[in-house]
């Protein structure tokens, strides 16, 4: 196997963007000052899109759609809740840090999302895992590296210089503190498998993105979040995620968990329009719906089925619980990723039956996660798969229609007006953003 360095994680992320300038001297301090910051930090009133929305537009095939977009290019631009920040803006900054969501913010994300997950002390913070801090902060090199549930072990090489075993290590945020976690800082998400060392192992981020920002990025525990996301102007997805570690939790059950973020909003004063909690786990979405019923009413059940063998899209039948079920129990919202709501048919894409059917029972619709793909050139990977070739109607086959980075706008287009999506998710807001404000969406 060639020492060739890799990115293994559970997505790819999107083509490089050129970055723009965002002033931080307002947060001026150290870094784990966050929360006095907080009141120097004046919202965001101004949006800036920067040249990446302009590049993927003239990018696009020639048509009506590429002339509508062009017709926006001098704006104005504003904050529209249709353009969601995922993890804030990934792209190029450190996922779940502070200058992560200033850049979402600044790019007129509406809504910003903080992964919820909980230190050795049962404290909040924001993390897409429990146990991914050897990839996204800088644990493996401080004195915390020995509190890794996985030390760090190097890659192994036999005498030919073929690998033998590939590097691991694996560190929680249930393995520290949460002063311990406030000491840490954020990176992009990524590793090197093949890595002998410490500093190799920490590196391996995508071509298309940078490391240009990762240097420092600031973390925050999950009330921090709330405060940020207040003084930003922006509204709030909080995602409860999946323990790693066996629950009860020193008892700490899985309800504790899921209230004790909730109760995180409702100390905060945050009105509960303002807030759309979110699961994969439909017990948890349902916990909500039944002991927080303003909260429950706009949760989002975040549809990870499709992990299941079981689980055919295109199958009615393998949908357990069904649209009608899930609306029967009081969901209002499920969440799928983007290959699930759109197939292809006579070269156009089209609504799937799953997104269809998601309609007709009456559950709006938010999809996930635009700008999180490698160049579309290549096919664009998993959040493409059905417009590639790489998932196929089984009865109807169709060679793929994604091929170039403006393709991009062409899916969100008929996600945006022929699904009816509510909003979507995005690695680099300000794409979406430039296309909610062309189409006039909210």
């Amino acid at each position: 196997m060639n020492r060739t360095v890799l990115l293994i994680g559970t997505a790819m992320v999107s083509s490089v963007a050129i970055a723009f300038s965002l002033s931080t001297a307002s947060w001026a301090g150290k870094d784990n000052e966050t929360t006095e910051r907080y009141t120097k930090h004046k919202s965001v009133s101004s949006v800036q899109l920067g040249p990446r929305p302009f590049f993927l537009v003239n990018d696009m095939d020639h048509g009506e759609l590429k002339k509508k977009l062009e017709s926006c290019e001098t704006g104005p631009f504003k904050r529209t809740d249709f353009s969601i920040g995922h993890r804030g803006a990934p792209l190029q900054f450190p996922e779940h840090t502070l200058e992560s969501y200033q850049a979402a913010a600044k790019m007129g994300a509406g809504i910003l999302e903080c992964d919820v997950t909980f230190t050795q002390d049962k404290e909040l913070v924001c993390r897409h895992s429990q146990c991914d801090l050897h990839t996204t902060t800088n644990i493996l090199e401080t004195e915390l590296a020995g509190r890794c549930s996985v030390p760090f072990q190097p890659a192994v090489y036999d005498e030919n210089g073929n690998l033998v075993s590939a590097a691991t290590a694996q560190c929680c945020t249930s393995d520290i503190t949460l002063a311990e976690f406030k000491s840490l800082k954020g990176k992009m998400d990524a590793f090197d498998p093949l890595a002998t060392t410490v500093s190799g192992y920490m590196k391996g981020t995508a071509d298309w993105r940078t490391d240009l920002y990762a240097s420092r990025g600031t973390l925050l525990t999950h009330k921090e979040s709330i405060a940020l996301f207040k003084k930003l102007g922006v509204k709030m997805t909080p995602e409860l995620k999946s323990p790693s570690v066996p629950m009860p939790f020193n008892g700490f059950s899985q309800q504790d968990y899921a209230q004790k973020m909730i109760d995180e909003y409702k100390q905060a004063n945050i009105p509960v329009s303002k807030v759309w909690a979110q699961s994969f786990d439909i017990k948890d979405v349902l916990y909500w719906i039944q002991n927080e019923p303003g909260f429950g009413k706009q949760a989002v059940y975040l549809d990870g089925r499709y992990e299941d063998p079981a689980f055919d899209h295109r199958n009615p039948a393998t949908w357990s619980p069904s649209m009608e079920q899930l609306i029967s129990s009081g969901v209002q919202i499920i969440a799928p990723p983007i290959w699930m709501l759109l197939e292809i048919e006579e070269g156009k894409i089209m609504p799937s039956l799953y997104a269809n059917k998601a309609r007709e029972a009456g559950l709006d619709i938010i999809a996930w996660t635009f700008e999180r793909s490698g160049p579309l050139a290549a096919g664009g990977g998993f959040y493409y798969q059905t417009l590639n070739g790489e998932n196929p109607h089984p009865v109807n086959p169709e060679p793929g229609v994604i091929n170039n980075d403006g393709d991009m706008y062409h899916v969100l287009h008929v996600l945006a007006k022929e699904v009816g999506i509510l909003g979507i998710f995005s690695d680099w807001p300000a794409t979406v953003t430039y296309y909610a404000n062309c189409m006039n969406l909210k």
